[in-house]
């Protein structure tokens, strides 16, 4: 499943609708001069996965998502996203017969936010699901790695570049299991040979 389309209306910097779209399936580039909306096409990408962090869109609140928030007569902000989805088998769960998937989300002022799925009304949760079923979490703290971040990361040692794929690909949770399972195996041996001690 990748993104095909993206289009943007009311949302930050784009008052009219604008659609994106020849997206490639391994790699885009977005290139632009300062100010043209470059970042705030992430940012509109991240406003459909359902991103919670809103300082990583560069906002406090849904209603400064809106064009001028709200002041110019724009009094919503919408966002779609359609995904091809020709693949059954990396399909999300209850999909896996439709070749794209749309994905929208709106905020309008005064706080009505919504989704819709293939232009079905669908809560937070659903949209939540679908895209985790196909292990994609915008939530996750290395989802998104912000431009003041990236000289970091490039000057991280190979065990932390490790430590960061694993977070973002969703593996680091399963270590962490692992250790944990570990630790109780541990006791309930030592336990035992203590029993076995006492026989």
């Amino acid at each position: 499943m990748y993104i095909s389309e993206v289009c943007i209306e009311g949302f930050k910097s784009y008052a009219s609708r604008v659609t994106l779209s020849n997206f490639d399936q391994c790699f885009n580039a977005i290139t632009g001069l300062n100010g043209s909306g470059k970042s705030n096409i992430l940012d509109s990408i991240c406003f459909v996965l359902g991103i919670k962090n809103l300082s990583q869109v560069r906002a406090t609140s849904l209603q400064e998502l809106v064009y001028k928030q709200g002041q110019a007569g724009i009094t919503k902000a919408t966002v779609s996203i359609t995904f091809r989805n020709d693949d059954p088998k990396k399909a999300p769960t209850g999909f896996e017969d439709k070749e794209t998937i749309s994905i929208t989300r709106q905020v309008v002022i005064g706080g009505r936010n919504k989704y819709l799925i293939n232009g079905v009304s669908a809560t937070e949760t659903r949209v939540a699901d679908l895209f985790q079923s196909v292990q994609l979490n915008v939530n996750n703290p290395t989802f998104l790695i912000m431009q003041g971040r990236i000289t970091k990361v490039l000057n991280m040692k190979p065990p932390e570049i490790l430590s960061l794929l694993e977070e973002a690909s969703g593996t680091k949770m399963y270590e962490k299991k692992k250790q944990n399972a570990l630790k109780t195996l541990e006791k309930k041996q030592a336990r035992l040979e203590e029993i076995d001690h006492v026989g």
